[in-house]
């Protein structure tokens, strides 16, 4: 049975509280105002989020002056570190040059250039910009779904493709026979009936799913490489059946870059397994740290939401679609990118091998077996995401979410309950075991997390020394002891 930890998260939250006064009183005012006291589930950590007062490349300061390692970097989104040189530059001359920034909403130069750096690089044909990667994946399934004439969406169990109908349905495990459910009350019923679950890299389980509903299914979407607290990359072979498949079935296949588009290469990440998707949908790194995402593609797809198709998908991508500012900070980062592609990658590929192996061995000298996600695959030399899981059997190598969510293989209950407070404790700030490197960060960071890790990894072990509770799971459910880590349901 799985441990229980609800004392150890007791003991570390009074820990927390004592060391965070100021973030502690601005809790009770955010709490009187918003929403738990904030504006994004996944960031509201229990008993209370550190209250940001500075950020600058690999670390932020909190209110109570603590100097912390940040390797959740804006939700994976900056890969050059916080508030970076590059792009802080060219908003401020812009500013100062008197140029619009605000908010426009009529068509500029700045758009077009955009577009054309991002066109190639992720080899589409058109893209149209909206705001968030919650709207892009929503609009890439519409397009599909009116492409095809179709209803049925194909996503993985696990994947997080944002606050949308279609990606409320399988995100979240639930207990019983039916595991990847409706996660979120409020939506149609029907929504539920037109998602079809598959588990990620399980070549037989995609061919089952096209074999029972293949002529139902008018898109599968998939990211290449999980986000979502997984980091996982697809194996060649299974990414490659779904190309396969999806063209044999009359489906649109989309790939979700909006984690991992940029942070393997200047570019998309599908090119690096040799496949070319129908849609593709971005954002995160492609922003600079600004509010910027897109959804693109084939010609004849795009083209559903546009006039030569009649407008018959109402993608139009918001008010603040394309904002002057956000695509200043786009055109700076992606042209940045480009320019020194051939230093920023390999140097983020060596220290996501560094950060992988002192997770794990920091872990391992504390007597807890840990399996760091992200190792290099054939193509793809090393990642700057990484994902730690504590595994029950000490070979394990997790390969999708079911296996990283089963708690009868990893300890769901220590990386979700538990591990988010206690690194914070050792000074690293990091969201559901996720770990998101950028160039900013230097090795004797990374030293610092092997340390940290260790630090963790001994007071587990001495919580499961002193001989706490453990707690019965019906159905596989995981821990019920009280998270330490927010909302587990939205990383993006």
């Amino acid at each position: 049975m799985p441990e229980d930890y609800t004392a150890l998260i007791e003991e570390l939250s009074r820990e927390f509280r004592a060391r965070n006064p100021r973030s502690a009183a601005l809790d009770e005012r955010a709490r009187a105002v918003m929403v738990d006291g904030g504006n994004h589930g996944v960031r509201l950590s229990h008993p209370f989020p550190p209250r940001i007062a500075s950020a600058r490349g690999g670390r932020v300061t909190d209110v109570d002056g603590h100097s912390i390692l940040d390797f959740w970097q804006g939700h994976f989104a900056n890969i050059l570190g916080n508030s970076p040189d590059v792009v802080a530059a060219a908003l401020s001359g812009a500013v100062a040059g008197g140029d619009t920034l605000l908010q426009l909403g009529i068509p500029d130069e700045l758009t077009v250039e955009t577009a054309e750096l991002l066109c190639p690089r992720l080899h589409t044909e058109k893209l149209r910009f909206t705001t968030s990667g919650t709207l892009a994946t929503m609009y890439a399934i519409m397009l599909a779904r009116a492409h095809t004439g179709r209803e049925l969406v194909l996503k993985v169990g696990g994947g997080w493709q944002g606050s949308q109908p279609w990606g409320l349905v399988g995100y979240a495990l639930h207990p019983g026979p039916e595991p990847w459910t409706l996660d979120s009350e409020g939506l149609p019923s029907s929504v539920e009936g037109e998602v079809e679950i598959s588990r990620f890299n399980d070549p037989e389980d995609l061919a089952a799913r096209f074999r029972d509903h293949g002529d139902r299914i008018a898109c599968m979407i998939v990211e290449p490489v999980v986000g979502a607290g997984e980091f996982m990359f697809g194996r060649p072979e299974y990414l490659g059946l779904a190309r396969e498949l999806t063209e044999r079935y009359g489906a649109l296949l989309i790939f979700d870059e909006v984690v991992c588009g940029f942070r393997f290469r200047a570019g998309d990440v599908g090119s690096m397994y040799g496949l070319q998707p129908d849609l593709i949908t971005v954002g995160k790194v492609i922003g600079g740290g600004m509010p910027v995402a897109a959804f693109g593609g084939r010609a004849d797809v795009l083209d559903l939401c546009g006039r030569g198709g009649g407008n018959r998908v109402g993608a139009s991508g918001g008010t603040y679609s394309a904002h002057p500012a956000s695509l200043l900070a786009a055109r700076t980062m992606v042209s940045h990118l480009i320019e020194h592609e051939d230093e920023v990658y390999p140097r983020l590929a060596v220290l996501g091998e560094r950060l992988r192996h002192a997770i794990e061995d920091g872990f391992a000298a504390g007597g807890i077996p840990a399996y760091s996600s992200g190792a290099p695959l054939a193509g793809i030399p090393g990642s700057s995401l990484t994902a730690v899981h504590f595994v029950l059997d000490e070979e394990a190598e997790p390969e999708s979410p079911h296996e990283s969510n089963d708690p009868s293989c990893c300890d769901v209950a220590l990386k979700d309950g538990v591990l988010q407070l206690a690194l914070l404790l050792e000074g690293v700030y990091t969201l559901f075991g996720c770990f998101a490197v950028g160039t900013a960060h230097t090795e004797d960071d990374i030293d610092r997390v092997r340390d940290a890790c260790e630090a963790v990894a001994r007071r587990v072990a001495a919580h499961r020394r002193a001989g706490g509770p453990r707690v019965a799971v019906p159905g596989g459910a995981s821990d019920p002891a009280p998270s330490a880590g927010g909302d587990t349901s939205q990383t993006g």
